[in-house]
């Protein structure tokens, strides 16, 4: 077979444009896009969410993917299915739709607040099966289909049990990325078998009356990847930071990768970026400036020339530093700094947020909702992005600010370490703070912005940033090499 024929679908619950939230959305906005060069024809499948703008994203009905059967154990929903090009590509992606089930937008991330879990699990059985359903009816049979994260990890078992003997599905590889192993989908074990056969059902991994989606996935899937080397060393071994999968994550190292990310240096690229105020390059900053100044207009805050920018860019939960930050804050106002946070997540770090940007209403800015458009110009604008979160496969944010000239200042966790180079050593791209207390990040903080006030040293911190190749093309040819060895092995 030649690999010109391979095809991949990729699942994914965000992606970038149509949703974003978390930088799972930025990894499937370019990473099938990485693959398809690479000779593979790439697909994406992912809910209608009712906030996507059909109009705007140019989505139309398909007729023949309309009133899709999706059979479940006590009944048979329909779902219809709508399609676009993932902008600046020729992918085509699909959006499953039934009302009921995704004209919410938080399908997967309620999960993380407690609420409705009946409902969640409800949801993504109907999203797993469907999926299947739609292959078949789209008569497009992938040679692998590769999950994101935890709300996928039904497709592998459902493949061994119920499809295993339905022609169309035969062969067909599973691939698993770990982005975050601590978002492990625990769900009530009863839904399950309200909706799926006992074959199902008897082999869901259980804690007690709980199904954990991501234990089962990583049972039961071909292939198992995660964003970078360092992260797969770390959840690989029976540490806290493993979450409870240390163990079986270490009895699959035959099967599972760590590959870091790339991003996609056409569209995070300052000399040609459409959605920033000025343009600018490494040979000419004239433009950096004038971005800053147009954020701060954005932000509601005052421009000094002279009073450095620091944003945060992150889910606002504990372990992307959600609690870290705001023990931080009350230091962080004492130093000569203006500070963006921008971010969704746990509704308590939002109010705590937005009330220390209401008494701090010349120094803080929050946005808790924002546009392309407005990160864009954040990248751009800031003249250093703050990185409190704990735990971190690898993040993508860091690297486009680093292709932007803002320097990243970050807990050297996870695949950070494998993205930044400390000022501490030659050539240094940004600043890495190794222990995690408030105490070190302001402390780290205040060493980015003593040298901030060095203006040449500064630059020579940019050229380092600037400098370096994130681009696609290294991890793609690991990608590549691993999905034609899985594919070979069924001869």
């Amino acid at each position: 077979m030649s690999i010109r024929n391979f095809k991949v679908l990729y699942v994914s619950g965000e992606v970038s444009p149509f949703v974003r939230i978390s930088a799972l959305a930025d990894f499937m906005a370019s990473f099938p896009q990485a693959l398809e060069e690479e000779g593979f024809e790439a697909r994406i499948m992912m809910p209608k969410y009712g906030t996507i703008n059909d109009r705007k994203f140019r989505l139309h009905d398909v007729l023949r993917l309309s009133d899709i059967e999706v059979p479940l154990k006590e009944k048979t929903d329909l779902l219809n299915v709508k399609v676009t090009a993932l902008p600046s590509s020729k992918i085509q992606t699909y959006f499953l739709y039934n009302e009921k089930y995704f004209k919410r937008n938080g399908l997967f991330t309620d999960i993380h607040s407690g609420s409705d879990l009946k409902g969640i699990a409800e949801k993504v059985v109907f999203f797993n099966v469907g999926i299947l359903e739609t292959l078949e009816r789209l008569g497009w049979k992938p040679d692998i289909i590769h999950l994101h994260d935890w709300y996928a990890c039904l497709l592998p078992l459902l493949l061994k049990t119920v499809y295993a003997s339905h022609d169309f599905f035969s062969e067909i590889k599973t691939v698993l990325t770990v982005h975050n192993v601590y978002r492990q989908g625990i769900l009530p074990f009863k839904v399950f078998q309200k909706l799926l056969p006992e074959e199902v059902c008897s082999s869901l991994h259980r804690n007690g009356d709980d199904v954990n989606m991501l234990y089962t996935g990583v049972e039961n899937v071909d292939l198992l990847t995660t964003t970078s080397k360092r992260y797969a060393e770390e959840i690989s071994s029976d540490s806290a930071n493993s979450f409870g999968l240390g163990r079986l994550l270490g009895e699959q190292r035959s099967k599972f990768h760590g590959i870091l990310n790339g991003i996609d240096t056409r569209q995070w690229n300052p000399s040609t970026d459409k959605l920033i105020k000025k343009r600018y390059s490494l040979e000419n900053m004239e433009g950096k400036p004038e971005n800053k100044k147009a954020l701060l207009e954005e932000a509601g805050l005052p421009y000094d020339e002279g009073t450095p920018v620091v944003g945060v860019i992150a889910n606002f939960d504990e372990f992307q530093g959600a609690e870290l930050l705001q023990k931080s804050l009350e230091q962080l106002a004492l130093l000569d700094i203006q500070l963006i946070i921008c971010g969704t997540g746990d509704k308590k770090y939002e109010k705590v947020f937005q009330d220390f940007a209401a008494d701090h209403p010349e120094k803080v800015s929050v946005r808790t909702e924002f546009s392309d458009s407005f990160l864009h110009l954040a990248i751009a604008g800031l003249d250093i992005l703050l990185m409190p979160g704990r735990i971190e496969s690898c993040g993508m944010v860091q690297m486009f600010a680093m292709n932007y000239g803002t320097i990243p200042v970050a807990y050297a966790g996870g695949g950070i370490v494998e993205t930044i180079d400390d000022t501490a050593e030659e050539n240094g791209s940004g600043f890495l703070f190794y222990e995690y207390t408030t105490e070190s990040l302001v402390g780290k903080l205040g060493e980015a912005l003593r040298l901030y006030s060095d203006q040449e040293r500064w630059q020579q911190i940019v050229n380092a940033a600037m400098s370096r190749d994130f681009a696609w093309k290294n991890s793609a040819e690991q990608y590549e090499s691993l999905y034609r060895e899985l594919l070979e092995k069924q001869g």
